[in-house]
């Protein structure tokens, strides 16, 4: 029986041609630093398996999911507290309208004095379960925003937009933000993208309709739409609100607009 050659290298001789040389093995044995090394992350891939199949990232998946990184709405979170010290006992009723919407009711509920409702323009069908049993106690409704909102007029005392009218062209923009001016007793916020950050796009693609091509609208295009519109901005709201923010060193990246409602 033939035996099968082993593998063979090839040597430069000194007259320049090629030929066959010995075979070079590596060294057998393997150094205690590799080893352990290799034993390392392997405890580490067992780990990150047994907590996914245990459930215990599984929240935070979810989560991520239906959250997101929302630039505008994540400001509403952080400023909650600069807004309940703007606004005060105007803070009985809020409804807020962006995505997200579960964490930033989750978060007002906390507050006794405060009952909290919201709009949510985006498909949750990968919500988690602590928003969808908002949405199943009627607090949080998916609803297309172009259209006027099931509530009757100043049901809220504060009503929040956040990351919800980016995507809106100026003729569905106009209807929304003056059914959102309806359904509130006085108090209208709209946090909205900034042009001035290189990532101010709007987040996520809505359920309703498609993002609006381009860049955030600026400050001054706003202000001539609520001029258009009617509404008159919140003078004595806005300088409480930067006297608030100033004091815990924080500034919004968006923009943040603060509205009377229509009397």
């Amino acid at each position: 029986m033939l035996r099968r050659p082993g593998n063979q290298t090839m040597r430069v001789t000194g007259d320049g041609s090629l030929s066959p040389g010995r075979t070079l093995h590596p060294k057998s044995g393997t150094s205690p630093g590799l080893f352990a090394a290799l034993v390392l992350l392997g405890t580490f891939f067992y780990i990150g398996y047994f907590c996914s199949s245990s459930g215990i990232f599984k929240d935070n998946k979810e989560v991520s999911k239906t959250e997101g990184d929302f630039g505008c709405t994540f400001d509403v979170r952080r400023v909650l507290p600069v807004l309940k010290r703007t606004y005060g006992d105007n803070m009985r009723k809020v409804l807020h309208v962006g995505p997200d919407t579960c964490s930033v009711v989750s978060q007002l509920m906390k507050e006794p004095e405060i009952e909290a409702w919201g709009v949510e323009p985006y498909d949750i069908e990968e919500a988690n379960t602590r928003c969808k049993n908002l949405v199943r106690r009627g607090l949080v409704r998916v609803a297309d925003i172009k259209f006027p909102l099931p509530y009757r007029a100043k049901s809220f005392s504060l009503v929040i937009v956040s990351d919800a009218a980016d995507y809106l062209s100026p003729k569905y923009l106009n209807n929304t933000i003056q059914d959102l001016a309806r359904t509130t007793v006085q108090n209208l916020v709209i946090f909205t993208g900034n042009p001035i950050h290189s990532n101010a796009r709007v987040a996520r693609q809505p359920k309703f309709g498609h993002p609006v091509k381009g860049e955030m609208r600026s400050k001054t295009w706003w202000e001539r739409f609520f001029v258009q519109t009617s509404l008159e901005e919140n003078d004595d709201a806005t300088m409480k609100f930067k006297q608030a923010a100033f004091e815990i060193s924080y500034k919004p990246r968006c923009q943040v607009f603060h509205l009377n409602s229509y009397h």
